[in-house]
């Protein structure tokens, strides 16, 4: 495994979910299942804290995404490798071979956009949803814009063609993977150093890999975003939102943009910074308690 950190009191295993893929998750708890997906630049070892609390009564898994962590990473041989549908149908595959045909699910940052995608397309899987701190990639990119869109350079960076940006990266990997860790949370220590630096190398060696689900989110996902917004599909099932206010720096009301995709609401502006799972475990854990009881 890249990390020496784990979640302690969780098994980990190995499951396949494609013919090509398989994901490191880690598992614990019993009852309800739940599937915890992590965001940028982290792995399933983000939602230690929360994961812990919440495997008192439920069943909870935490896998690293496709692309991440010690989870395969298979070649951007097209458009589709990365897609969030792709990555969601690996989530939904992954809670079957678990043996859960139903489950909730929360993600951060890629993985809520992860989840979002996997509430879409398998609403009949999905029974709760709860997305940490992004908008929908639809929405995401449209309220990026003039000099207050420069916040996600990144997204840019990685959207252009195979090359450029993986090389641009991976020869300052330290350096661009951890301006994200700092810049993104509300103080100095928001990591352990052994977390930190689980994070760093988890994420120095999958840079192509990381590249192709951000230039996934600037293609494909757009294209499946604005299929289901032209047809008028919705998530059905109860959702909560969790986000710093962003749109009083961007300039877009956040909660109207998610009442477009989400029927039945909760939303709530933070301010624990976008790492709330790690600054403020215990608000997210009420938060996703109060989601499952809906």
């Amino acid at each position: 495994m890249i990390m020496a950190a784990v979640i302690e009191g969780f098994d980990y295993e190995r499951v396949r979910v494609a013919p090509d893929v398989s994901l490191n998750v880690a598992v614990g708890g019993s009852g309800p299942p739940l599937v915890l997906l992590h965001g940028f630049p982290q792995t399933h070892l983000m939602w230690r804290h929360v994961a812990a609390d919440l495997a008192a009564d439920h069943t909870v898994i935490c896998p690293d995404l496709r692309g991440y962590g010690d989870s395969d990473k298979p070649e951007e041989s097209g458009p589709g490798v990365y897609s969030k549908r792709t990555m969601g149908a690996d989530v939904v595959e992954l809670a079957r071979v678990l043996g859960h045909e139903r489950f909730a699910l929360a993600g951060h940052d890629r993985g809520a956009l992860v989840a979002v995608r996997a509430g879409l397309d398998h609403p009949a899987a999905v029974t709760h949803l709860a997305s940490l701190d992004v908008l929908p990639t639809l929405d995401m990119w449209e309220a990026l814009r003039g000099v207050g869109g420069a916040v996600g350079f990144h997204l840019y960076l990685m959207a252009q063609p195979p090359g450029l940006p993986e090389r641009m990266i991976a020869a300052s990997a330290e350096a661009f993977f951890g301006y994200f860790l700092d810049a993104w949370s509300t103080g100095p220590g928001a990591f352990p150093a052994e977390v930190r630096r689980a994070y760093l190398d988890a994420s120095a060696g999958a840079v192509p890999s990381i590249v192709a689900d951000y230039r996934a989110s600037a293609g494909i996902d757009i294209e499946h975003d604005a299929a289901d917004r032209a047809a008028g599909r919705r998530l059905e099932m109860p959702v909560t939102v969790l986000q710093q206010d962003w749109g009083a720096a961007l300039g877009y009301d956040a909660l109207a943009l998610w009442r477009a995709w989400a029927r039945d609401l909760r939303h709530s502006t933070v301010g624990s910074g976008h790492f709330m799972a790690e600054q403020d475990p215990a608000g997210v854990v009420r938060e996703v308690r109060e989601l499952l009881e809906r």
